[in-house]
């Protein structure tokens, strides 16, 4: 079985109001808010190339293993599944051995724009950025550039990767929240 490749990147350190504005006035629609919560787990301890992601879109929780081959828009794999329960999947990965190393959440602004998901991302202690995926790595490049940025503006980095820019080790981090 092929992995499905995740045509992604992102560009960091953006004004979200502003961004927000160019995706509509390119003719993207805004689909809406959410705080979005996650538990990570090691596939093995020490390999931050593969893990699995337990994630509560607001609607949707699916458990997902990612793999990183390289940092480029083509370069991660994932296989994912819906599941029913956030707690509930979370007890039976506890069951099969896993216990996450970390819970996260970020709050995300989800909209379309000509065939592509655009995301943009808040998570505590680091600006927001924008996140665009898409079916091919050459449509996430030209829906970039219809927003005013250019392809070496484009990362593929995983967000431990750019909470590292910002020197800030989120494999530290087991409790990841906003302030209340």
């Amino acid at each position: 079985m092929k992995m499905p490749i995740e045509f992604e990147a992102k560009v960091l350190g953006i004004d979200p109001e502003a961004v927000a504005d160019q995706i509509l006035t390119a003719g993207g629609h805004r689909l809406g808010q959410r705080l979005l919560r996650r538990y990570v787990y090691d596939l093995e301890e020490g390999d931050a190339s593969r893990w699995i992601r337990l994630r509560d879109a607001g609607g949707e929780v699916t458990l997902t293993v990612k793999e990183i081959a390289h940092d480029g828009i083509d370069g991660t794999t994932e296989t994912e599944v819906v599941v029913g329960d956030f707690e509930t999947t979370n007890v039976l990965l506890g069951k099969l051995g896993y216990r996450p190393k970390s819970y996260q959440e970020n709050r995300r602004t989800s909209f379309t724009l000509d065939g592509a998901q655009l995301e943009i991302d808040h998570w505590p202690g680091i600006p927001p950025y924008l996140e665009i995926e898409s079916h091919s790595r050459a449509h996430v490049v030209r829906i970039a550039r219809s927003l005013g940025y250019s392809e070496d503006q484009l990362t593929g980095e995983n967000t431990t990767k750019v909470y590292t820019r910002h020197g800030i080790d989120l494999t530290t981090i087991e409790n990841l929240r906003f302030p209340d």
